[in-house]
């Protein structure tokens, strides 16, 4: 029997279908593969009995119940596309939340964002800090980010740099503060953390 890469393909989520039937029949809540691959064994078998686009989608949707996987596989399960073999040649069938069924996701399940309050956050508690004033001589914006040690800016920056020795700046990580031509603004730093200094290597290995 000769088979091309479609009918291997198919094979194989039938049988990958065929082993999720066997575990649903015994009682055992779905995971996400199992649930993946009921959905699309449906849509193409749907589809193989001449089926319209319309009547496909709906079968992927029906194959699965959402009280049949396991906690979280809901919110796992966002998308499935599928190509299929319609009556009008090959077309892709997406289902988006398959398992919605009207049934709300769970706001704690994988991948769910908890944005809790800013003001709970802490940014550098404890660190020793200065402030300096900070004047800008160039003639473009100059921005500089969280962790850059700041006596190695810009020169065009004009501050007490050795004030400024083993110090960044006070923001969290990623942030950044900018300085337009001209401006004066006074920034305040803390003390860079872990272990400050460079080693200089030697061509024969050596360090001084």
């Amino acid at each position: 029997m000769r088979l091309i890469p479609w009918e291997e393909e198919r094979l194989q989520i039938f049988a990958a279908a065929e082993l999720a039937r066997r575990r649903r029949g015994t009682g055992l809540l779905l995971n996400h593969p199992e649930a993946v691959a009921l959905i699309c064994d449906a849509m193409l078998e749907a589809a193989r009995a001449g089926s319209g686009y319309s009547e496909v989608e709906a079968a992927g949707r029906a194959a699965v119940a959402p009280d049949e996987v396991l906690p979280g596989v809901r919110e796992l399960l966002d998308e499935v596309r599928l190509e299929v073999l319609l009556g009008d040649g090959s077309r892709v069938i997406a289902l988006v939340d398959p398992l919605d069924r009207g049934q709300p996701a769970d706001p704690f399940g994988p991948g769910a964002l908890v944005i809790g309050d800013a003001a709970d956050v802490v940014v550098n508690d404890g660190r020793e800090a200065i402030e300096l004033e900070v004047t800008s001589t160039s003639r473009r914006r100059v921005r500089v980010s969280s962790h850059f040690p700041f006596h190695r800016l810009n020169r065009r920056l004009v501050f007490d740099r050795e004030a400024a020795r083993g110090f960044r700046l006070d923001v969290p990580a990623g942030a950044y503060v900018g300085w337009e031509p001209g401006e004066t603004r006074t920034v305040r730093l803390v003390r860079l953390a872990g272990r400050q200094g460079a080693r200089r290597i030697e061509p024969n290995g050596g360090d001084r």
